[in-house]
């Protein structure tokens, strides 16, 4: 049975905390693609197709035209930033685009100006923001549902989606501020330095029941007063952190090293990266918030526990280094120890030369337009479906992530089949065959 969905009728606002890197060059690339200049590649909704019913039937349509998205030219960009550069001037300094790509869309570019950002230097020593709100947590968040406001009504739509494209923040844990709405909406009127200031834009998101998904490892949406707060006013959320250039070569690797059984004794991972999210992860305490989301990805899809022969010993170590000429062109290297039958040794080496923010675009776009039609759909609270996306995907209370890739996708694929009336596909395939006995018989 089809879900009630409603149609992605009128303009749809994608605000971004942080216009830097990522943000810019998502921006660019669609105001691109619009022109017909380029292609949306390692866009799912834009690029990616669905299989719908039997193989026999041979229906695979694009997933945009299968499920109803919002259009590209619909969309119209806003968002908060410790700079005051436009988008334009924001792009040129992150030095992901060539001149000329950058150039094309210009005037689009321009045009964006980031409003003032909820900013405390503590969660990003690195960082010397100059363009930010001031006041309490309680006061800023009350400006920030006036920004989401403002920029609805004054460019006339119909709907509106956050996608957090800021730096990481400094690592810390949830505490008692954060179990209940009331908690912390107390701990939020006395200027509790605990909130961090990404949970300020997910708390004024959800409050006016705007979509929310978080590309970075904070803590942010993933505690029990956010959740709940989504739930209260019928709001997706999903998280957290964009999932692209060594994670998403692990979630590819290690389930297919898992699914033939091979042993792995070791894995380190190596990153260099020079832009400004290199700059802030060179603090310690900031490194620890990527460490951990970047850590539990290879222990959950080795499932040590079940397997204690094979990964209960493993050694997994991450390191990121800032490297000013890098700049966005990421550089991460893997040795992989491996061990096959009786025990034989062997390893994977892998050198990966990916641009983080070329990665990240297409991803950020699909999590904005998902999450729209997530909240169309009537959905609300945790949307593990999108974790397909995600580095360190948020669950429900106590269920354990799945960060196999290919699981991922299957589930991500049957829950838009499930709304849009289709049936699920297992890939069991036995009634084909179990048709061609009963036919000989």
């Amino acid at each position: 049975m089809k879900h009630n969905i409603k149609p992605a009728e009128g303009k749809l606002g994608i605000l971004l905390p942080g216009l830097g890197a990522v943000a810019t060059t998502m921006i660019a690339g669609v105001e691109s693609v619009k022109k017909g200049l380029t292609q949306p590649i390692g866009s799912l909704t834009q690029m990616g197709t669905i299989r719908l019913g039997k193989r026999t039937e041979n229906r695979r349509p694009k997933i945009k035209d299968f499920v109803p998205l919002a259009d590209l030219n619909d969309i119209v960009w806003g968002g908060w930033d410790v700079y005051s550069d436009n988008v334009y001037e924001a792009a040129s300094h992150a030095q992901v685009l060539e001149r000329h790509h950058i150039e094309a869309v210009k005037e689009q570019l321009q045009a964006i100006v980031p409003m003032k950002a909820a900013f405390d230097r503590d969660y990003a020593r690195n960082l010397d923001g100059t363009h930010v709100k001031t006041g309490t947590r309680w006061e800023m968040a009350q400006e920030l549902m006036e920004d989401i406001t403002n920029f609805k009504e004054s460019n006339g739509l119909d709907r509106v989606v956050i996608v957090w494209c800021a730096s990481t923040e400094v690592f810390f844990e949830a505490s008692d501020i954060h179990s209940t709405l009331e908690k912390f909406e107390e701990a939020l009127k006395a200027d509790d330095k605990r909130i961090a200031p990404s949970m300020l834009y997910a708390y004024a998101a959800l409050k006016l029941g705007v979509p929310f998904a978080n590309g970075a490892p904070n803590l942010t949406v993933d505690i029990p007063a956010m959740v709940e707060l989504a739930k209260l006013t019928g709001t997706p959320i999903a998280g957290k952190d964009f999932k692209t250039g060594q994670t998403l070569v692990k979630t590819i690797l290690a389930p297919g090293l898992a699914t033939r059984s091979l042993g792995v004794s070791g894995w380190f991972s190596t990153n260099i990266l020079g832009n400004r999210d290199g700059l802030v992860l060179d603090a310690p305490e900031n490194f620890k918030t990527k460490e951990v989301s970047k850590g539990g990805v290879l222990e959950d899809i080795l499932n040590a526990d079940d397997q204690p022969e094979l990964y209960g010993d493993l050694y997994h170590k991450i390191r990121i280094n800032y490297y000013p000429p890098h700049g966005d062109n990421k550089e991460s290297w893997d040795n992989i120890d491996i061990f096959g039958w009786m025990g034989y040794k062997m390893q994977i080496k892998i050198n990966f030369l990916c641009r983080d923010s070329i990665l990240a675009a297409p991803v950020a776009l699909d999590l904005a337009l998902f999450s729209d039609f997530a909240k169309r759909a009537g959905m609300s609270g945790i949307q593990e479906w999108l974790s397909f996306y995600l580095k360190s995907p948020q669950t429900a209370p106590g269920l354990p992530a799945e960060n196999d890739i290919f699981k991922q996708l299957i589930k991500l694929e049957n829950t838009l089949r499930y709304l849009m009336g289709e049936d699920l596909i297992t890939h069991l395939g036995l009634d084909y065959y179990e048709e061609l006995v009963e036919v000989e018989n």
